[in-house]
């Protein structure tokens, strides 16, 4: 079978196709895993360190400066330079300290990061795992999380620690609710939870276009909440400097702090990623109305390019986001969810549920 860039699922047939001709069904099932870990683990590590590039420079856009420039041509290799220095970092265990968990914690958030990634469709035919109840694996999955950030802040035995990972427990459990809401909006339009389902039923256009005001109203409230969710400005009390030193991570070095560090990027990754599935198309070109020859061109383009297009503007707007409102108090946080995103996701549902029973919908 010849490879194709639109469609990833002949490359996949005949990986599995030449695995099952030298090895038993538990063999290829074993080495499937394994490959399927390592792309996952190189892909994070990867995007990961350039995220963190990515976010120095739009800071740097933002606050009129540069950004760093003296490690490789532009600063690209100042971010790989920062991870040997974590690498080399002597690991520091406070005295009294609950070892086992403090050791724990910090794997806990990483590894729920790689589960969240391997049900995301990067492309038709390039998904780890493609399961029926994909919306409400990520959202659950992600969940746990928060055990990981309770776990570290409370087995550090540091005050400042354990008030960001209290601080961070309510802020998560919170905009959980907002999250999964806004999910289940476009959920009751696309009347699946399959991920690949959902992207599929865009073909005829995006969501964020053919449900109206609601599927706009939910695609802002949940880059907010997801924000919210994964700790970054202005939401960002659970590691607030000037407060808490460093929040629930403040008695980490050294790659056990790297993996909190790259979590979080991820986590941004993954908040962008399920934005532009259910949203904004996932892989699906950008169509407009009947202009068949713009629409021929844009369909040139591979569906691995529309995804990464889509999933970098929404993780500009959420670093805009981040670089322009000052952060909140936990007080105003909990208020912004409990009085205004919850009430509006709520009614924003049932104006989704009557908009497609009506068929008012494109």
């Amino acid at each position: 079978m010849a490879f194709s860039i639109y469609d990833f699922s002949t490359l996949t047939q005949s990986i599995h196709d030449g695995l099952s001709s030298r090895l038993s069904p538990t063999g290829t099932l074993a080495m499937e895993w394994a490959i399927v870990g390592i792309v996952i683990l190189l892909f994070v590590a990867v995007f990961g360190l350039f995220l963190v590039y990515a976010e120095r420079k739009v800071c740097a856009f933002f606050q009129q400066r540069l950004g760093p420039m003296r490690v490789g041509p532009w600063g690209l290799v100042q971010t790989i330079a920062d991870f040997i220095k974590l690498l080399m970092k002597e690991l520091i265990q406070p005295a009294r300290a609950d070892k086992f968990l403090y050791n724990l914690a910090p794997f806990i958030v990483i590894i729920v990061t790689f589960l969240a990634i391997s049900v995301i469709p990067f492309a038709k035919g390039l998904q780890a795992f493609d399961f029926d109840i994909g919306v409400f694996f990520v959202t659950s999955i992600t969940a746990v999380g928060v055990i990981g950030i309770l776990l570290a802040g409370w087995s550090s035995n540091n005050k400042y620690s354990l008030i960001g990972a209290m601080r961070s427990g309510a802020q998560i459990i919170s905009y959980e609710l907002s999250v999964g809401l806004s999910l289940i909006t476009i959920v009751i339009m696309a009347g699946t939870l399959q991920l690949s389902g959902i992207v599929e039923a865009q073909r005829a256009g995006w969501f964020i276009y053919r449900g109206h005001i609601p599927a706009i109203i939910a695609f802002f409230v949940f880059v907010i909440a997801g924000t919210a969710e994964t700790n970054r400005g202005p939401f960002d009390l659970a590691e607030a400097e000037s407060e808490l030193t460093a929040g629930f991570h403040t008695e980490y070095s050294g790659i056990k702090f790297a993996f909190f560090f790259l979590a979080e990027y991820v986590n941004l990754f993954i908040v962008s990623a399920m934005a532009t599935t259910v949203f904004l198309g996932g892989w699906m070109a950008l169509h407009v109305g009947n202009l068949e020859g713009f629409n021929h061109v844009m369909d040139l383009l591979p569906p691995v390019f529309w995804f990464f297009i889509k999933v970098f503007f929404v993780i500009f707007l959420i670093m805009w986001f981040k670089w322009t409102f000052p952060r909140l108090r936990i007080d105003q946080i909990l208020t912004l969810e409990w009085k205004f995103l919850l009430p509006i996701n709520l009614f924003n549902i049932i104006l989704m549920t009557v908009i497609v029973l009506l068929g008012w919908h494109f």
